[in-house]
């Protein structure tokens, strides 16, 4: 099976603006903003979407919402808010089959979203 694109990010193999970084995941700016600040969240290891998660991945999938935390302070926005998405699939909006947390802040975000 071929990289995907997150593994290459990973293996320094494209170039990212690595936000944070630490043995279980890395933090990168998207290529693609839909905000002021939008970073992606991304584990080291695969895992192609979050409904193939399972409960030994529980620590892991915790450890990324956490790590959003960190990067909302290193971004200046934790303090003003941030968005938390994760895209599930075709209809959920997945693109790339590498679980990813989207965390997008630095202006009023309204609800619903697109």
């Amino acid at each position: 099976m071929e990289k995907t694109i997150f593994q290459k990010i990973i293996d320094r193999e494209i170039f990212a603006s690595i936000v944070y970084e630490d043995d279980r995941c890395i933090a990168f700016h998207d290529v693609s903003p839909q905000a002021p600040v939008h970073c992606l969240i991304v584990p080291k290891i695969l895992i192609p979407r979050l409904s193939e998660t399972t409960m030994e991945q529980e620590n892991l999938l915790g450890h990324l919402l956490t790590v959003a935390n960190i990067v909302a302070d290193l971004k200046g926005i934790r303090q003003s808010g941030f968005r938390i998405v994760i895209n599930c699939g075709k209809d959920g909006g997945e693109s790339i089959p590498h679980l990813h947390v989207h965390m997008l802040g630095g202006r009023s975000l309204q609800w619903p979203p697109g």
